[in-house]
């Protein structure tokens, strides 16, 4: 049996390595724990939008699209998908309001890493 090369399962989302094995997230092993080591280190924000934003980073629902400065999150419901900069803006109703929202700390954990 021959054995599968690495670029089937597609590449890493943050540094674009071949992935070796299948991961929900999109991210490399070395990738996935400096977003969790990012994500426990950081605590200038309320317990409960790190809670929601390292919930957003294990299910895979934060993608990167331009360089580590824009991404896209999904909603936790999973109906949304918001446009959020690590700078902290994003275009969620709490983000219109310009309140900070744990899709941009979601995003400022994944630029982080």
């Amino acid at each position: 049996m021959r054995a599968k090369k690495a670029t089937e399962h597609g590449r890493c989302l943050k540094c674009r390595r071949p992935l070796k094995n299948v991961s929900p997230d999109g991210l490399g092993p070395k990738c996935r724990a400096k977003v969790r080591r990012a994500a426990r280190t950081e605590s200038v924000h309320p317990k409960w939008q790190a809670a929601k934003a390292a919930e957003l980073l294990e299910l895979g629902a934060v993608i990167p699209l331009r360089q580590n400065r824009i991404f896209l999150v999904v909603a936790d419901d999973g109906t949304e998908v918001y446009r959020t900069a690590a700078t902290g803006q994003c275009n969620c109703p709490a983000g219109l309001r310009s309140v900070r929202c744990y899709h941009s700390v979601a995003a400022q954990y994944m630029a982080a890493a």
